[in-house]
């Protein structure tokens, strides 16, 4: 049985509680949520929903990266939005990290996401 690997990135925004930023077992790399907080300020990315969503792509990236994975090694996102009015905005950018072969998604809108941000995005990957 494959062991559980805890995985951190010093280019990535720390654990806001009790949980790891990603687990790693075998070769499947699972992400916690990633809000669009900028890891040097610890406060969310000025912008609106397009810059939370492209940094915590950027977010995902790196945390993937400390795994062994990458965003091209996506197979499944889920995305929580605050207002699915936003969805086409936050659409928009997602679509820049995944222009081709894009991973299964789910988006959902939540009543709340923590610190009020306005997306939040899980991904699982694979790890070659």
């Amino acid at each position: 049985m494959a062991e559980k690997q805890v995985i951190v990135s010093d280019k990535a925004p720390r654990a806001l509680g009790p949980y790891s930023v990603a687990n790693r077992t075998g070769n499947l790399v699972f992400t916690a949520g990633q809000l669009g907080l900028d890891p040097v300020t610890n406060e969310f990315a000025p912008g609106g929903i397009e810059a939370e969503t492209r940094q915590a792509l950027t977010n995902i990236q790196y945390v993937l990266e400390s795994a062994g994975s990458s965003l091209d090694l996506v197979v499944k996102t889920t995305v929580y939005l605050r207002d699915m009015g936003e969805f086409a905005r936050m659409n928009t950018v997602y679509a820049e990290f995944f222009p081709a072969n894009p991973p299964a998604r789910s988006t959902v809108q939540v009543a709340a996401l923590p610190r009020g941000g306005a997306v939040e995005i899980e991904v699982v990957g694979v790890v070659k």
